[in-house]
């Protein structure tokens, strides 16, 4: 169903009960909508008309005497025809470009920095998703501490350093550790870890000899979990206070935080960033046409960020009570989405 599938007496009541609704939190009724100079009918006429899209499964009564809400579907409706419309001021544009700014701050500084902007913008909770930035390498090393531990350094291109400790299952002496050291510098810098032990490992099954039987080794007990680990997502929630400002019930207190739990997970994130990358533009989750936000009484709306090749880096988005302001909220997002895009297209520091 569309907006435009409505007559245009019924489009303008369905909005001025879903605007209602998105102002107040509430239901409205036809003697409240009847007094609006825009619409100028009687309170009977609205009624029928508020009938028509209750039988359509747009609006309900949540009591026998009450006004009416938009149900999941009517605000599902309602929003859609949001997506392409809306706009920001020019001070809303500028505050969001000044506070994302890469300057020497680093991917994830940019990324909490943007999660910030938005929560402060819209009074609402900022969410920033994205795989952690991968630095190519230029050097791979490994001391030996003693027969069965080795430490393994990577550096990378900027001359950060990660450390990590590896136990051996079979003894190595420092000679093989530097054999291996470099072998396995000459063949992965350049690249990600992740990226050159995958063509790596095509290598070491080509070839056979001493360094490529000890890389391989050591590739298999240490630097394969290293790479696995760098895949881990960023994960920044900026601003949850303002979530509490909608709460009016202990039993709002423990959804919020079985969301936020959710959140956190791993599964979640890598879903929601599958689920962005498939869609084109902003996302909004609603109710319970996202078993993520069901039973939570909270919405999130979302937009992809990509590299320049459209390849997805991550993901942007606001979370908030399920009457936000979505004429606002959608069109905050997807700039933002756009302006880390600009950004990290101009610094290109996310992820190769």
């Amino acid at each position: 169903m569309e907006l435009q599938s409505l007559t245009e007496r019924a489009r303008l009541i369905f909005g001025s009960v879903v605007e209602s609704y998105l102002e107040t939190g509430g239901p409205v009724g036809s003697r409240t909508l009847s007094q609006s100079d825009e619409l100028g009918l009687s309170p009977a006429s609205i009624r029928n008309v508020m009938a028509d899209l209750e039988e359509r499964g747009l609006l309900y009564a949540p009591h026998t005497s009450a006004g009416r809400m938009p149900t999941e579907v009517g605000l599902k409706l309602f929003v859609s025809g949001l997506l392409e419309h809306g706009n920001l001021t020019a001070d809303e544009r500028a505050s969001l470009e000044g506070k994302t700014k890469a300057g020497k701050r680093s991917f994830a500084q940019v990324m909490g920095e943007a999660g910030a902007a938005l929560s402060g913008l819209s009074s609402l909770t900022g969410l920033v998703v994205a795989p952690k930035a991968q630095a190519r390498l230029r050097q791979i090393e490994f001391v030996s501490l003693n027969p069965h531990q080795a430490l393994i350094i990577l550096v990378d291109e900027k001359g950060r350093v990660e450390n990590r400790l590896l136990d051996l299952s079979k003894e190595f002496g420092p000679g093989q550790l530097k054999i291996a050291s470099n072998f396995l510098s000459a063949h992965l810098a350049g690249k990600t870890l992740a990226q050159g032990l995958k063509d790596l490992n095509d290598l070491l099954v080509q070839q056979k000899g001493e360094a490529q039987a000890l890389s391989k080794m050591l590739v298999d007990q240490g630097l394969t979990q290293m790479a696995e680990d760098q895949q881990d997502l960023i994960f920044i929630v900026r601003g949850q206070s303002h979530l509490l400002d909608n709460m009016k019930a202990q039993e709002d207190f423990a959804r919020l935080q079985a969301l936020l739990d959710s959140l956190e997970t791993t599964e979640t994130m890598q879903r929601l960033l599958t689920e962005a990358d498939q869609a084109t533009g902003v996302q909004v989750y609603l109710g319970s046409q996202s078993d993520l936000f069901g039973l939570s009484g909270f919405s999130l709306v979302l937009s992809p960020y990509v590299a320049g090749d459209k390849s997805l880096i991550g993901a942007v988005g606001i979370i908030g009570p399920t009457h936000m302001n979505y004429g606002r909220i959608v069109p905050m997002v997807d700039y933002t989405a756009q302006v880390i895009e600009r950004v990290l297209h101009s610094q290109n520091p996310g992820p190769k």
